[in-house]
């Protein structure tokens, strides 16, 4: 498939909304005009990438209405569909997913001006990570999400060094001595699985654990 294939359908589907279409003027791929409104501009490309999002960018000097016009097929749209139609509304930009074969075009996004709504746990939740986290132990862009030295590893890290030292002891003592309310939660849950549960309240280092600690020290200093 070819990019001009997708310029057919989506030529006669604007038409048949009254406008006047042509294109390739002044280097964008297609220009809709219908009475004194504002300009239509549509960017035709086979997938969603970077090259069309700046083109689109380019286009904003020309017109406040710009689309982008994808297969309706398109795999790298609809594996990251909502992210990507995010991104558009921030943009500002509108998406046509056009089917060559059939010539239906359907308009999934209208150009219109993003507003973010701020979701107000996430962002309690970013900053308690960051107050919580103790240091910098983390190269921004390097770690996977196995390899995070997250507030809660640094605290089950914490529970787990002192383990190694006093062998089996009871929850409520050692959230005392280590001024950890949460000690014995996270003993329980267990979710990296280095506490072993020797009696009602009472635990000792795991095996995985002994192996694991070693591993994460370097980055807890």
């Amino acid at each position: 498939m070819k990019e001009s294939d997708l310029y057919l359908p989506l030529k006669q589907y604007l038409e048949s909304q009254g406008y006047e279409v042509k294109g390739e003027i002044c280097d964008c791929d297609v220009v809709a005009v219908r009475n004194e409104e504002p300009t239509v501009i549509v960017e035709l490309k086979l997938t969603l990438n970077l090259d069309v999002l700046l083109q689109g960018v380019d286009r904003l000097t020309l017109s406040s209405l710009i689309y982008i016009g994808i297969p309706h097929d398109s795999k790298s749209f609809k594996k990251k569909r909502k992210l990507s139609l995010r991104l558009l509304k921030m943009l500002g930009f509108g998406l046509i997913l056009i089917n060559s074969k059939s010539n239906k075009v359907e308009v999934l996004l209208d150009p219109s001006e993003y507003k973010p709504r701020k979701v107000k746990q996430k962002k309690e939740k970013l900053l308690g990570e960051f107050q919580s986290r103790i240091g910098d132990p983390n190269l921004g862009g390097m770690a996977s999400k196995k390899g995070v030295l997250t507030s809660y590893r640094q605290k089950a890290l914490k529970i787990a060094l002192y383990l190694e030292k006093n062998k089996p002891v009871k929850a409520s003592i050692l959230a005392k001595e280590l001024d950890l309310p949460k000690a014995r939660d996270i003993m329980y849950k267990n979710f990296y699985g280095w506490f072993d549960r020797v009696s009602t309240g009472v635990y000792e280092l795991s095996k995985k654990g002994k192996d694991e600690i070693v591993l994460w020290l370097s980055k807890s200093e």
